[in-house]
């Protein structure tokens, strides 16, 4: 039952880790590399990250530089990106391509927190479906009913701690991007 119940703790975690990773790509109007790790490059055809064309730096505060490997790609890159749902405007210059990030309007902040929201439902969907297929797992297990119980109790528990820690997440982020 307890290396049962670890390894659901781990999911968790790693449930965690993805929400955080993906709350990373939710701009709140400061320069960060990682709001463009979804943009994808046709590279030759292929469909290439963009991070693995180009080095994303932030010269200042509300400003991306990339500048890619082969210089033959910008376009691509410039195309990519403007196909993306960030709303950035690419400047190319013929050697790197420049970002502006403006200003988040109200508008945009409230819909950029209702787009954290529900990534912190989602991520509390997958603590839950992880639950399920624990208590699923321990009713299989050949266990005494009261064993049984107190792994159910153990996992709700763990539910509840990541829960918490999901809206204590939830919250930074959204102090953040209504912090003008």
């Amino acid at each position: 039952m307890d290396e049962m119940i670890n390894n659901l703790e781990q999911k968790m975690k790693k449930s965690i880790e993805s929400y955080e990773n993906r709350l990373k790509t939710v701009r709140a109007g400061r320069a960060n590399p990682s709001s463009l790790d979804g943009v994808v490059v046709s590279y030759y055809g292929t469909p290439t990250p963009l991070k693995q064309l180009a080095t994303i730096s932030v010269p200042e505060a509300t400003q991306l530089l990339i500048k890619p490997f082969d210089k033959g790609c910008l376009k691509d890159i410039e195309k990519a990106i403007f196909d993306s749902d960030l709303g950035y405007t690419p400047n190319n210059d013929g050697e790197t391509i420049r970002i502006v990030i403006p200003a988040l309007t109200e508008e945009r902040r409230k819909e950029l927190t209702k787009q954290v929201k529900k990534m912190a439902e989602d991520a509390k969907i997958s603590i839950r479906n992880i639950r399920h297929d624990g208590i699923e797992e321990a009713k299989k297990m050949e266990a005494p009913e009261d064993e049984v119980k107190g792994a159910e109790d153990r996992i709700q528990d763990l539910v509840n701690e990541y829960n918490k820690k999901i809206d204590t997440i939830l919250k930074e982020k959204e102090q953040e991007l209504l912090t003008v």
